[in-house]
Formats: structure tokens, C-alpha cells, sequence
């Protein structure tokens, strides 16, 4: 039983599953049988943590004893610090060594314990070494800004000459920047609860009025009348020349202004002053400022309308600026939303091929900008084009490597699509990438790795460069190849391969057959004889038919006076239809039309 549960804790941590429900009755069926097992209970543990439930994994980790304790350090250290225990928490993480996580999860609870100097040193350590963490700068960057914004607080509360009004008069631009520190980290309940106690109006600096202003407009709190904000942002005290603000603050600035003028449907205007903008600045650019400018012009022209109708106004703007980048990303992103990936790829791969043709150096450096890149690739992968993904991406990699600072995320991206290439030329490509990221960072694993890969079926030694890895041997020191085939590993059958790859290709040399061809339902009638003749006057109108009697006298003598043409038999035209000699003589009429029918008795006066 031990072994069954040992290679389940074994194919629980390799296995990548997202399902952590299906973990947590897989770890629970294991313990059935085997109730102390470790790995099953530290997968049990982190399974829980993934699905929040601290409080659960708490009391497992304290029914698992001391030696669950000492393996899952950082998963109890984690679930205390999310049920509000934060100095056993502290203390636990502060224990472990080694571990980056471990660091970050002490800084943050000496912040949450209001330890902000002790916090705010760790932040600046982990900022001094590189991780291959994704995102993990940035947090490292917001959360020095919070701690450091938090000890400028504390130090102004902490002097004893300042009067009350002073301390209210320095603490006000540190709420401001605060307030930005929050909305920017996503803290929608604890922007909100701060902006209430912000009143800018006892903000004497202007610049520093109207950033709280702005910052007030844009907490995350619900708009239900925009033309109040509106008023507010609009209405702030010009600033003075000498207290100019910095580009990056007047730009969020006018920006905000136009979103609050397309909420209360001033469409015209926008556009007026969006299209100056434009006009000043030609396209194309990958300025973060005049893209969103672009967009918002494109919104006015839409009248803020999406999916068909938007898109029917957006076209002719486009036909009118073909390189214009924002207007192209607002257009392609309505067609995503539409679910309409072919039009957006047509979108975008004009947009490439006007920056293609042009020849001015910025304008290439627009083509292969590291985000228009991975648009194009986001929407290649939706469409399943692989090769032309590959072919991208390698572009992208041949132009940023003669740069002096090219961007290392395309270039690995670049470097890990071509070595899952088989070609010659792609493998050759992407050895020359991963050469290139590691002469400029010998201390990237990812940069090391992938060099060591690229060169594993060439003649070059990379015995140094491999030697920072991780050693195989201790990557699979604890997988039991044995257990893993018991388990159920799925081993693959050649000889099924090979019978369908042969039936493929019997397939492809048989030659197409020729189509059937449809045979119409008949359309004779039920009572048809094929030995009877067919009637030759089936296709005249019944009234013309010879075999056409009429019924009753009047019927009859109707038919022979309409009668128009018709030949009569030699007898009748002598001697009338009864026989007789004399008889039915036809006579031509007279003029004077007195005259009388031969054989006729007269009348008795």
C-alpha cells in the first residue's frame, strides 16, 4: 500500500493538472489507505491552498505532525499569513533559507505587521537579484513604492514640532500617492475607503491638487452620474508655468478628460481635439500616450458602439491611416470580440505590410516592436499557424539581434518556437539566439538552457555552460520508472502507428472515384402500360382533341358554330348533312336580305 501511495504523491507533483478538486479526491482516496504518507498529504496541503481553503489546510497540516510541519514550511507559513496569523507566519518564513518565495512572503508580512522598514529592506534585496519569475520586477517595484510611501507617513507623524495642521498640510501628497499606489495594485476596497478621507481642497500646491483630483476620478468606485467627476476634473486651477507637471502626469490627464467627454457623449469635441493630436504626431508610433489618443478618436467616430456597427465606422478611418497602430489594435480587438480571428489577422498583417515597405528606420523599429509581435502570435495561435508562427518570430529575432538592447523576451520566445522546429535553418537560427541572450547575461538559466539545447546535436561542447543547470541526475533523482509503468503511464504503440500511417497512405495513392450520379425519381403516372401507345394528342388542350365530345345540345351546337377553318366532307357540302338531292343547298346571301331559306314552311298570318 505504502508503494501505491508513494508513486501517487510521486505522479501528483509532476503531474500538471489545473483541476485541483480532482487532486484533492485523488490525495483523499490515497489516504484511505495509507494515512501517514507525506507526499500525499503535502499535495493534499498545497491542493487546498490552491483551492483557498487555508483553514482546512491548516488543520491537515497540524493532523500530519511535526514532520508535515518541516516539509511544507513555506504552504503553513503561506496559510497562516491568509488566516490572519501573521507573526507565526513571519517567523516561519524568516526560517526558511534559500527559498525567494519565502522572502517574499516575509516582506509582506512584516507590511501587513506595519514593520515597513524591515519590509522595505527585503524588497530592496530581492530587487538587487535577478529571478526568471515572470511580473516579479514589477511587484517588486510597486511594493518598494507602498512600504517606502509608507515610511515617508510614519516619519512625518513621527516629528514632535510639527503642529497638527502641518502634519495635515505634509501627509496629504503622500494619501495622494498612496491612493495611486492602491489602484494600481488592484486594491479597489482599500482605494476606495482612502479616497473618502482625501479632501484635495485643503491641497494649497496646484500641481499637487490637480493629481489628487485626478486620482480621486480615478479610484475604482462606481459611476453612476459621470457628469459629476466630469465637473470635478475639469474644474481644477490652471497651473502656473513655474510648477509645470511631467509628461507621463499630463498625459494620464488628458486622457482621462477625453474617457469622462465620450461618457457624457461630447463626441464631436473629441474628436476635434483627438484629431489634432493625430495630425501633429504622424503614424506611425508606439507611443503608449498617442495609440490610446488614436483609440479614443476611433471611439468617437463609433460613438462608443462595439462589435458590427463600430467596426463599419472604424474601416474607413483605417483606409484613411494605414499605419496608424492604436486605430489598427482597437479594430482587430472588435473582431476578436466578434469572434472573427480571420478579419483581425487580415487587420493586423496590412498593418505589417505597409511598415514592411516603408524605409525609415523608426518605422521598422514599430514593425518588430515586441507587443505588435506577440499580437501577431496571440492571433496565429487562435488560428492554429504554427509555421507562420515560427517564421514571425524568427523575423522578429534576425532584426533585434544587430540592436544594441534588444527585448530578451522576444528573442527567447523566438529561440524556443524555432527549437521545436526540424529544420536546418530554424535549428541554425535559434543556436545563434541563445548564443546571443547568453553573452549578454551569463547568469540566465533560461538564456543557459536553451543555449545547451540548441547546441545537443552539434559537434560544440557546452560541458561549461551546462555545468549552472540543475543536474539531471537530481531533476529525476526521486521517480521511480517502475511505479510510474505499474501507475498506468501510457507507453506508445509503434505497431498501431505504423497500421494507421500505412492506411493514410493507401489512402492518398488510391485513386478518387468517380461521383454517382443522381437518378431522378420517376414521373410517370401510377396507371402508365408501357405496351399500350402513347395517345399523339396527349399535348394538345382537351378542347382540341379529336376524341373531345361536349356534353348536352347546347354544348354541341356551340362547338360546331365556333368552328373556324375546318374542312367539310364532299357529300355534306352537295347534299347537306341528310343525303337528300336538293336539299341544304347552300345560296349566297343577298345584299338586300330579304331573301328566305329554300325548304322552310311559312308562317300562317
Amino acid at each position: 500500500m505504502a508503494g501505491g501511495a508513494q508513486s501517487l504523491s510521486t505522479l501528483l507533483a509532476r503531474a500538471n493538472i489545473d483541476d485541483h478538486e480532482e487532486i484533492l479526491r485523488a490525495c483523499n482516496a490515497s489516504l484511505k489507505q495509507s494515512k501517514k504518507d507525506l507526499g500525499t498529504l503535502h499535495a493534499k496541503v498545497v491542493a487546498l491552498l490552491k483551492l483557498e481553503r487555508y483553514e482546512d489546510a491548516l488543520n491537515v497540516l497540524e493532523d500530519g505532525g511535526d514532520m508535515l510541519k518541516d516539509e511544507a514550511q513555506l504552504e503553513r507559513s503561506y496559510a497562516l499569513y491568509r488566516t490572519g496569523q501573521l507573526a507565526e507566519a513571519e517567523e516561519i518564513a524568516k526560517g526558511i533559507d534559500d527559498d525567494r518565495g519565502a522572502r517574499h512572503l516575509e516582506a509582506q508580512a512584516l507590511y501587513r505587521l506595519e514593520n515597513f522598514e524591515s519590509s522595505a529592506l527585503l524588497y530592496r534585496k530581492l530587487a538587487k537579484t535577478h529571478s526568471a519569475i515572470d511580473n516579479e520586477e514589477n511587484d517588486i517595484r510597486i511594493n518598494c513604492g507602498a512600504t517606502e510611501a509608507q515610511l515617508e507617513w510614519n516619519l512625518c507623524n513621527a516629528f514632535d514640532d510639527l503642529t497638527e495642521a502641518e502634519k495635515t498640510a505634509e501627509l496629504l501628497p503622500i494619501r495622494v500617492q498612496q491612493l495611486y499606489v492602491l489602484i494600481r495594485l488592484g486594491k479597489s476596497e482599500d482605494a476606495a475607503k482612502l479616497a473618502s478621507q482625501l479632501s484635495p481642497n485643503d491641497i494649497t500646491d496646484a500641481s499637487t491638487h490637480q493629481i489628487a483630483q485626478n486620482n480621486l476620478v480615478s479610484a475604482p468606485v462606481d459611476i453612476k452620474n459621470p457628469y459629476l467627476p466630469h465637473r470635478v476634473l475639469n474644474a481644477t486651477t490652471p497651473i502656473p508655468k513655474s510648477d509645470k507637471l511631467f509628461t507621463y502626469q499630463s498625459d494620464r490627464m488628458t486622457e482621462n478628460k477625453l474617457v469622462l467627454d465620450l461618457l457624457i457623449s461630447k463626441y464631436g469635441g473629441v474628436t476635434k481635439s483627438t484629431a489634432m493630436a493625430i495630425t501633429e504626431n504622424p503614424s506611425p508610433t508606439i507611443s503608449s500616450h498617442l495609440n490610446t489618443v488614436s483609440v479614443l478618436n476611433a471611439a468617437a467616430h463609433a460613438q462608443c458602439q462595439l462589435g458590427k456597427i463600430g467596426i463599419k465606422h472604424m474601416l474607413p478611418l483605417l483606409e484613411k491611416r494605414p499605419l496608424d497602430v492604436g486605430l489598427a489594435m482597437v479594430v482587430i480587438q472588435l473582431y476578436v470580440l466578434t469572434n472573427n480571428h480571420g478579419s483581425a489577422a487580415t487587420v493586423l498583417e496590412s498593418l505589417l505590410k505597409h511598415l514592411q515597405a516603408s524605409t525609415s528606420p523608426n518605422d521598422q523599429d514599430v514593425r518588430f516592436a515586441p507587443g505588435l509581435v506577440a499580437t501577431v502570435v496571440s492571433l496565429y495561435t487562435l488560428q492554429g499557424r504554427k509555421r507562420q508562427i515560427k517564421t514571425e518570430l524568427a523575423k522578429a529575432a534576425t532584426y533585434w539581434r544587430h540592436k544594441s538592447k534588444p527585448p530578451k523576451s522576444l528573442l527567447q520566445a523566438a529561440g524556443l518556437a524555432l527549437l521545436d522546429s526540424s529544420r536546418p535553418d530554424d535549428q541554425a537560427s535559434a543556436r545563434d539566439i541563445f548564443t546571443t541572450l547568453c553573452q549578454e547575461d551569463r547568469g540566465s538559466k533560461i538564456a543557459t538552457a536553451g543555449y545547451v539545447a540548441a547546441h545537443a546535436f552539434s559537434s560544440t561542447s557546452v560541458t561549461g555552460e551546462a555545468d549552472i543547470l540543475t543536474p539531471i541526475a537530481r531533476l529525476i533523482a526521486d521517480i521511480d520508472v517502475s511505479a510510474l509503468e505499474e501507475a498506468g503511464v501510457l507507453q506508445p504503440n509503434f505497431g498501431a502507428d505504423a497500421a494507421l500511417a500505412a492506411t493514410r497512405k493507401r489512402a492518398l495513392d488510391e485513386k478518387p472515384k468517380p461521383a454517382k450520379k443522381r437518378l431522378r425519381k420517376s414521373r410517370l403516372p401510377k396507371d402508365y402500360d408501357p405496351n399500350k401507345t402513347p395517345d399523339p394528342e396527349r399535348w394538345l388542350p382537351l378542347r382540341e382533341r379529336s376524341s373531345y365530345r361536349p356534353k348536352g345540345k347546347k354544348g354541341r351546337q356551340k362547338v360546331a358554330a365556333l368552328t373556324q377553318g375546318g374542312m367539310e366532307k364532299a357529300g355534306d357540302a352537295i347534299t347537306g348533312s341528310s343525303g337528300k338531292s336538293g336539299e341544304g343547298v347552300i345560296k349566297a346571301a343577298g345584299s338586300g336580305g330579304g331573301g328566305k331559306a329554300k325548304g322552310k314552311k311559312k308562317s300562317k298570318k
